[in-house]
């Protein structure tokens, strides 16, 4: 289990960086979003092809997968568009709502319970992103934008810890980004209609990024998070990501001179939201081993 969370915690600041991707490169959220997807895609298909696990399966599995794929690829327009609506900081604090949504949603869709330790969790948790962050009405849209991107992810998180018990997560994560890639690909002449841009091709620059956004903070990150909720809950997983702001907010500071300090707030804010991390982690390993005890008597 230690090793899970240890997995968990690189994935967290892999996932750090891509607020800061987001902000560096220069295309709008759509064509970013369209080639994060496209090059992810290729290399996954690289690893799945050396790999050689499993990967064929009926239309009806593969679909299963792919519709994961059309929710994270939405979750990334939304995240994106939050932040190139605002900051880096109003994105990443806007996605810390996403454990917020996994307490209510997730026993609805696995028709269970509410579990009240999740809600308490969950209202720590949004005690201390209103420390972090005091909104600012300048930022209405961001942050709008930024809160339906944490329902999604909450949704794909959900949807993808059923999947990550049944098929390889290589896989899982090859078929979800061709999914998101032909989706946002079929869609770029409407989007655009609405939302015209004057780059769609990304220069060398921008392409740079993109490939280091790819490989590391999509692949690397998602495989990572695939692996971690075979044993972790999607609760559990997305709490965690509540540390994520911390780290992608630091780098906005140092690189995009953001209006952002580190007062008594933040310092507070950041201390409820590690302990709310560390409670859950607590208690999920407590909840393990008392599985893993009943299992031997």
């Amino acid at each position: 289990m230690k090793k899970t969370f240890i997995m968990l915690h690189i994935a967290v600041i892999l996932a750090g960086f891509t607020g800061v991707f987001g902000k560096l490169i220069s295309l709008n959220e759509y064509t970013l979003t369209l080639y994060r997807t496209l090059f992810s895609f290729l290399f996954l298909a690289l690893i799945v092809w050396i790999r050689r696990p499993h990967f064929r399966y009926p239309a009806g599995n593969i679909w299963q997968m792919s519709r994961a794929g059309l929710l994270i690829a939405t979750h990334w327009v939304f995240f994106y568009a939050s932040i190139k609506y605002s900051n880096v900081s109003v994105g990443v604090v806007c996605y810390c709502l996403t454990s917020f949504f996994t307490a209510f949603l997730a026993p609805m869709v696995n028709k269970k319970p509410f579990n009240i330790t999740e809600l308490l969790l969950s209202a720590l948790t949004l005690a201390g992103i209103g420390l972090i962050f005091h909104f600012d009405t300048s930022f209405r849209t961001g942050i709008v934008l930024g809160v339906i991107s944490s329902f999604l992810a909450s949704l794909y998180t959900i949807f993808n810890e059923r999947l990550v018990k049944l098929y390889d997560a290589g896989v899982i994560n090859m078929y979800q980004m061709l999914a998101g890639s032909v989706a946002l690909a079929v869609l770029l002449p409407v989007y655009l209609n609405f939302f015209p841009s004057d780059k769609i091709v990304p220069g060398i620059t921008d392409t740079l990024y993109l490939l280091l956004l790819s490989l590391f903070c999509t692949v690397g990150l998602y495989v990572l998070v695939a692996e971690v909720l075979k044993k972790i809950s999607a609760f559990t997983v997305n709490l965690s990501f509540n540390l994520e702001p911390v780290y992608s907010i630091l780098l906005a500071m140092v690189l995009f001179n953001e209006s952002r300090q580190l007062n008594i707030s933040f310092y507070g804010g950041l201390l409820i939201i590690i302990i709310s991390v560390i409670l859950q982690a607590g208690l999920s390993q407590r909840k393990t081993s008392a599985a893993g005890r009943a299992q031997v008597s």
